[in-house]
């Protein structure tokens, strides 16, 4: 009934261009086919690329005749499997997470990189190596979701304190400032308390090192988290058309916006809690996507998480062959796709200040 009030709205002459809402369904269903077959090719191309060459045909016999007297399967099951599928979940998480503040916000340059959510995460996970070593993978993980919560909390609170009100590049410099605090305090923390080498990890951001206990924990939160997203995702494309289009159409607009939150939160800080701070994604994927299959989250949702997914695992590959055999840092790889993606959007936002 809403996604049909939503068609009569946009037969109406629009008094703002951003009411309008376009969908492509058969363009999403070719990227998202095509977004899967990719994904799973390149799914295939990490387990078998790194510092020992390892052809396909014996991917496929360790993944389905696992020996475990072989060498290679034992890299395969142990190391590589496990961190393919931590990337393409973390590039899902990221991805799903920045589409919906992206929607819920009506804000083109939030994202959990910049809205200071991933270093409240980092940030957090570094004070439970100071306080309390030995905190298990769980452990790390809840106090990755309680960091995410507190970056947003104070991003949010001192963007709207500003003059003027709340606007996308004050929401993205109050991020920066809050992001680099954090940073600075975690670095501080590392270095008092001598486990800057601990912590080094999540500082650069990868996936390097995954093990088997952080998937199988992080497979729960993808499937509740990104089954919360889709329930939510016709909300968000009414929302999307701005907060009294949404509220004269019966939306309860405030209730989608707590379960939006929970779900960006439940995501990005499962993300951090196994790739650590891993920038832009959250960015420029809800772009690309809207602009190839419109402005239904129906479509947007699994679109931005198939292609996110594609994005992480192509960009952990490069990170080991653009300076092999030592690793470059995933971030730094997806830096380089989000920084003059990001500074392009800011130039365009900032004639609203």
């Amino acid at each position: 009934m809403a996604m049909r009030e939503i068609e009569l709205v946009q037969r109406q002459p629009p008094q703002e261009e951003h009411k309008k809402v376009t969908s492509r369904p058969l363009v999403a269903s070719i990227i998202l086919g095509g977004g899967i077959v990719a994904l799973v090719l390149g799914l295939g191309a990490s387990i078998s690329l790194g510092a020992a060459d390892i052809g396909l045909r014996t991917v496929w016999t360790a993944v389905f005749q696992y020996d475990p007297e072989l060498t290679s399967h034992q890299i395969i099951q142990a190391l590589r499997i496990p961190r393919a599928l931590a990337a393409a979940l973390v590039g899902a998480f990221l991805a799903v997470s920045g589409a919906i503040m992206q929607g819920m916000t009506r804000n083109p340059l939030a994202s959990p990189s910049i809205m200071g959510i991933t270093e409240g995460s980092a940030f957090m996970i570094a004070i439970a190596f100071a306080f309390f070593p030995g905190t298990s993978y769980l452990g790390l993980m809840l106090w990755s979701f309680a960091g995410a919560g507190i970056g947003a909390a104070l991003v949010f609170t001192i963007g709207s304190l500003s003059k003027g009100g709340l606007t996308p590049v004050k929401l993205a410099l109050a991020g920066a400032a809050v992001g680099a605090l954090l940073s600075a305090l975690s670095s501080a923390i590392a270095i008092h308390y001598r486990v800057a080498q601990d912590i080094s990890f999540w500082y650069a951001g990868g996936v390097a090192g995954t093990q088997w206990v952080s998937v199988k924990l992080i497979i729960p939160v993808a499937v509740i988290g990104l089954c919360l997203a889709m329930m939510l995702a016709r909300s968000i494309t009414v929302l999307s058309l701005g907060e009294e289009v949404a509220k004269g159409l019966g939306q309860h607009t405030v209730l989608v916006k707590v379960l939006g939150t929970v779900v960006v939160l439940l995501l990005t800080g499962a993300a951090v809690s196994v790739a650590g701070n891993i920038g832009f994604i959250g960015l420029v994927i809800p772009h690309i996507t809207r602009f190839l299959v419109g402005m239904d989250y129906r479509w947007i949702m699994p679109c931005a998480a198939v292609l996110g997914g594609l994005l992480l695992v192509l960009a952990d590959i490069g990170a080991r062959m653009v300076n092999a055999p030592y690793e470059t840092p995933v971030g730094a790889i997806t830096a380089l796709i989000g920084v003059p993606f990001f500074l392009c959007l800011a130039r365009r936002e900032g004639r609203g200040l």
